[in-house]
């Protein structure tokens, strides 16, 4: 195939895979922008105050994914990779009294922790010196005093909820969660001046996400976005990064159009 020029104006699908067993983690084709960006700085011998002779250091890069739409396992990449299946969640409600002297508090999906439940009238959250004291068991709350709740008023109740498989997904970021290093792939199309799509392919051998990210939720402006960045270095082989262009006859159209 000749040497034609080519130019990219599509972002890159990335398959993730665990570096130690090339396993399958995430295969990601939503990104808004990707990039992968390799250094090696230069060091000089001088002689009478000029450079002489030049050295390089090693190679070492990184690669970043950003992106608005993603799974859940997106943040996993920031962990160990583990999505676990509990759960204790802060929940508050608001609840009317149907029966003066006690509360219905039944929950589904999950059970209430023992001795967390807190209620108080409704506007009164979180005062202490609104508290109503009560015991809770068979799905209700009763006041130690029934005359704290009255029939058809409106309570606030703040309680912990453990949620158990299959109704919850969690992700854990502590200290001893280390995140795994990770073989990556990004694929794109560039077009060249004929027209017609070539496949291109950009390969970290060892990658490592940087623990360092900002979580922001906004009801304002666009749509929230977040950005994984990954150290790249040397495998056991000694790669660090390749670029593929795949040469094959048969022309690729992109399914965007």
């Amino acid at each position: 195939m000749p040497d034609i020029n080519k130019a990219n104006r599509q972002v890159c699908d990335c398959d993730i895979r665990i570096l130690k067993n090339k396993v399958p983690f995430l295969f990601f084709d939503t990104a808004n922008t990707t990039t992968a960006g390799i250094t090696a700085e230069n060091v000089y011998a001088m002689a009478k105050g000029a450079r002489r002779i030049t050295f390089q250091n090693p190679l070492s890069g990184t690669m970043s994914i950003t992106a608005q739409v993603f799974p859940f396992k997106f943040y996993a990449l920031l962990s160990d990779g583990t999505i676990e299946s509990t759960d204790a969640t802060a929940e508050h409600a608001v609840i009317k009294c149907t029966t003066g002297g006690e509360l219905p508090l039944a929950i589904t999906g999950g059970t209430i922790e023992t001795g967390s439940i807190f209620v108080y009238p409704k506007g009164s959250f979180g005062d202490d010196s609104a508290k109503i004291a009560g015991t809770y068991a068979t799905n209700k709350f009763t006041a130690t005093t029934a005359a704290d709740l009255v029939a058809n008023s409106e309570y606030e109740v703040g309680f912990i909820c453990n949620r158990t498989s299959g109704n919850v997904k969690k992700i854990t970021f502590n200290n001893k969660k280390l995140p795994k290093d990770y073989f990556i792939s990004m694929s794109t199309l560039y077009k060249d001046e004929e027209g017609t799509y070539v496949p291109y392919r950009i390969t970290a051998y060892k990658a490592t996400i940087q623990r360092s990210i900002e979580f922001s939720w906004t009801s304002e402006g666009d749509p929230g976005s977040i950005t994984l960045t990954f150290d790249l270095s040397e495998d056991s082989d000694g790669n660090v990064v390749s670029m593929d262009e795949i040469t094959t006859d048969i022309a690729i159209n992109p399914s965007n159009g």
